[in-house]
């Protein structure tokens, strides 16, 4: 969950004090290496489970969470997230056997009643599991809805002052298409996980983290479950590109160096020690963040004390690789590393979790079981091409396997993975009515290929055919609720109706979720034959007229040419725009509410009003868009 007693550093003598007792932790975990101090008898694994918080008015994010936390102190395992709609709990570590995987599904169910039974009675809230929240705004990514927490405002800050151009920039394509400016990192805050951690031997964390590597994108692809971002229908799991687009500082160049993203996938295999890792993420990120460490972690091994390795911990906790590496302390005082596995997402329900979970560390063990070195199957480029592709296209993909073989996610689960994971279990002593149980999940996924992603993406685009992008949005996150609570897995979910939702109520939207972002422009020297041309081919009744760099100069309606073309003079060849237009229309900004936009166009008697954030031109709402709302309120009230 993050090191809390963090700060950002402010001069150079704490970050010399800073980066030396770094570099002491790296010396130390090499002296723990070499003189096998590691805990390595007894395998363990263990979650972290991220979820959002809606408001059940309107499935809208609810920023509760501190006052959430401040209701439930005597929960110790409930966290903070960095953003204030957002929850995460730790689960207790479980021994790798025996019946561990109900454990663990029987505590993250127990623990989510608790938050929601608090939820429900005290702020009409609950809790919604998916990798990204569809009725997310991009409003909900400002930094006022950041964790009024010491480590979240230093981590924002520590990025902005690496940031190297102007802004933070996604873009993203996939059924849609995303492009979009933003001034803070907490974009990141729209990604929810499930994180799954393997306890593994010091002396095989090399082949065990390569093993993971490998598995990355079949466990992605088969797990994936978020799709849909503002509205846009995107990579099936979304959260990739969103995580390292997000806090992404680097800006082009007109050069070819190469800067590494501090949310990565790696650029190599593994091939010596886990020390490769922490020392090329000291190499290539600066310390975003301090930590006032006291401990002397050279004097304590000196003394044959384990040290804590808190900067090591501080700095490891602010490169994100999908594949992190962890060190702890176990309850017998000796230190254990870790694999954390970042890529699956939370959802469609508990039980597919459990599933994604039992997947990867069960198909860790077969890995282990069966192969020496997972380079000597694959290179590491086809690994992070797989990487990529099961980004992008989920369930969809094509990856290339050992052996240069060619083969689809689906047929690569059933064949290869599922059959790896059973025998890990197995291996491990794990209940066979738990393997039967979670692999049957995934195998019914496979072959029905139906998960989370796929869900929603056919579900959206089916629901945006019938009603508004922004009732089909509320619609969808109803929907993944009321699925959830039924505990059937996301493969088996029916696709939802527009009339299986009464929390759509348009007076909470505002202007950005049903204004027009797809219409023409003209520019204000454009003659009018095709303006008139123009308007009749879209059949519409205003343009806006905008300039070069897309800021709002004018507008044309239809009744102004009508007024022209009958008191027409032949005077001029040409007339253009900007002789008709008018030139300051009545403008609304995206924020503003519905009944801002209503009330605005009844005062000044007007059909049509642009959207300008800072002068650019962002949408348009006409008489037509609140005419469609009424029509479907009506319809739906039995009106």
């Amino acid at each position: 969950m993050g090191e809390q007693r963090v700060s950002l550093v402010e001069d150079s003598q704490q970050m010399n004090h800073f980066i030396r007792a770094l570099l002491n932790d790296v010396r130390a975990l090499e002296h723990m290496l070499e003189h096998d101090w590691f805990d390595n008898d007894v395998m363990h694994i263990g979650a972290e489970q991220e979820m959002a918080i809606v408001d059940l008015k309107n499935y809208k994010p609810a920023t509760i969470a501190m006052d959430v936390l401040n209701g439930m102190k005597e929960h110790e395992w409930l966290e903070t997230e960095l953003a204030k709609f957002n929850l995460e709990i730790c689960l207790t570590p479980q021994r790798f056997s025996g019946d561990c995987f109900s454990k663990m599904h029987g505590e993250i169910s127990s623990r989510l009643d608790i938050i929601s039974d608090n939820l429900k009675s005290n702020y009409d809230a609950d809790i919604l599991l998916t990798g990204i929240l569809p009725t997310l705004r991009k409003r909900n990514l400002e930094l006022d809805y950041l964790t009024p927490k010491k480590r979240y405002f230093a981590l924002m800050e520590g990025m902005n002052r690496q940031l190297i151009g102007s802004s933070f920039e996604l873009r993203l394509e996939g059924i849609d298409e995303l492009m979009l400016k933003h001034d803070s990192p907490l974009l990141e805050a729209v990604n929810t996980s499930f994180q799954v951690h393997l306890q593994v031997s010091s002396s095989e964390f090399v082949k065990m983290y390569n093993f993971s590597q490998a598995l990355t994108a079949p466990v992605m692809a088969i797990a994936a479950n978020s799709p849909i971002v503002f509205g846009k229908r995107l990579w099936h799991e979304s959260r990739i590109a969103m995580f390292q687009q997000a806090i992404d500082t680097r800006t082009t160049h007109n050069h070819m160096r190469e800067r590494s993203p501090r949310v990565n996938f790696g650029n190599s295999w593994l091939d010596d020690s886990i020390l490769e890792i922490y020392k090329e993420d000291i190499s290539r990120f600066r310390v975003l963040i301090s930590s006032d460490v006291t401990e002397d972690s050279l004097d304590l091994i000196a003394k044959k004390v384990t040290p804590n390795l808190r900067a090591l911990q501080v700095h490891n906790s602010t490169v994100y690789r999908w594949n992190r590496p962890c060190y702890g302390i176990s309850p017998n005082g000796k230190p254990h590393l870790r694999i954390e596995n970042r890529v699956i997402p939370s959802g469609p329900t508990v039980l597919d979790e459990m599933s994604n979970a039992a997947l990867w560390l069960g198909a860790m063990k077969g890995m282990d079981k069966n192969y020496d070195d997972v380079r000597e199957k694959l290179s590491f480029e086809d690994v992070r091409d797989n990487f990529i592709k099961a980004a992008k296209y989920g369930i969809d993909s094509k990856f290339t396997w050992f052996n240069d073989k060619k083969i689809t996610a689906c047929d690569l689960i059933l064949e290869e993975i599922v059959p790896l994971a059973i025998e890990g279990l197995q291996s491990m002593n794990v209940d066979q009515a738990d393997i039967d149980k979670y692999m049957g999940v995934i195998k019914e996924r496979a072959e029905k290929h139906m998960n989370g992603a796929r869900w929603q993406l056919r579900s959206f685009t089916k629901l945006k055919k019938e009603t508004t992008q922004a009732e089909a949005l509320t619609i969808l996150a109803q929907s993944i609720h009321v699925n959830q609570k039924s505990q059937i897995p996301g493969h088996l979910w029916e696709l939802p109706t527009i009339d299986s939702t009464e929390h759509f109520h348009p007076q909470d939207l505002i202007v950005s979720e049903f204004m027009q972002t797809d219409f023409q422009t003209v520019q204000k020297g454009d003659i009018l034959e095709f303006v008139i041309e123009l308007m009749d081919w879209q059949n519409v009744k205003f343009t806006p007229v905008e300039d070069s760099k897309a800021n709002l100069v004018g507008l044309v309606a239809s009744d102004i040419l009508i007024k022209h073309f009958a008191k027409k003079s032949d005077s001029k060849e040409f007339i253009t725009v900007e002789e008709i237009m008018i030139k300051d229309p009545i403008c609304i900004d995206p924020e503003s509410s519905i009944q801002d936009a209503m009330k605005l166009m009844k005062e000044n008697k007007v059909d049509c009003l642009p959207v300008v954030q800072n002068n650019e031109l962002v949408g348009m709402i006409t008489d037509k868009d609140f005419l469609g709302i009424s029509h479907r309120l009506i319809k739906r009230t039995g009106g």
